[in-house]
């Protein structure tokens, strides 16, 4: 078990396989010692954890589901670098866009679920560039979306 697999037992988090895909678009592309990964939704168990900020789910529940989608960014990771997450070197940067109301405006509120993860499991090397966006609507109906750019070994 790698450090970053025993800071995220420690925090009672179990990677799920990455999520396998429905559409005409790949999971992540290398270039270099940078991965790019496709948007998660928060998806956990094939339940999608939906609903719209500032009208059908409270700030706290958007918080969790952009969690949810940093675990699942971070088993994208871990195929990607043959499942081995030492190879991690540095999140890079996310970018987050959040379901919700044209009123609704704590869109880094939320965001801050997938960027406190990184920071809890992996220390400085968590701390990214960060953009957070508000949106009509997300891929089924899901609450949050999060994509991310990772720096890693070859």
């Amino acid at each position: 078990m790698t450090s970053v697999e025993k800071k995220l037992a420690e925090k009672g988090i179990n990677l799920p396989k990455a999520p396998k895909l429905a559409f005409n678009y790949i999971p992540y592309v290398i270039t270099g010692n940078l991965l790019f990964v496709s948007g998660q939704i928060p998806l956990i168990n094939g339940d999608i954890i939906k609903g719209k900020l500032g009208a059908t789910i409270e700030i706290e529940q958007g918080v969790e589901a952009a969690r949810v989608c940093a675990i699942n960014l971070l088993a994208h990771v871990k195929d990607a670098c043959s499942d081995d997450l030492e190879r991690l070197t540095k999140v890079v940067k996310l970018t987050g866009f959040v379901n919700s109301t044209p009123e609704f405006d704590n869109h880094p509120m939320v965001i801050n679920g997938a960027s406190d993860l990184f920071v809890d499991v992996l220390g400085e090397s968590g701390r990214h560039a960060r953009s957070a966006v508000g949106m009509a609507n997300l891929p089924l109906g899901a609450a949050v979306e999060v994509e991310g750019i990772f720096e890693f070994k070859s």
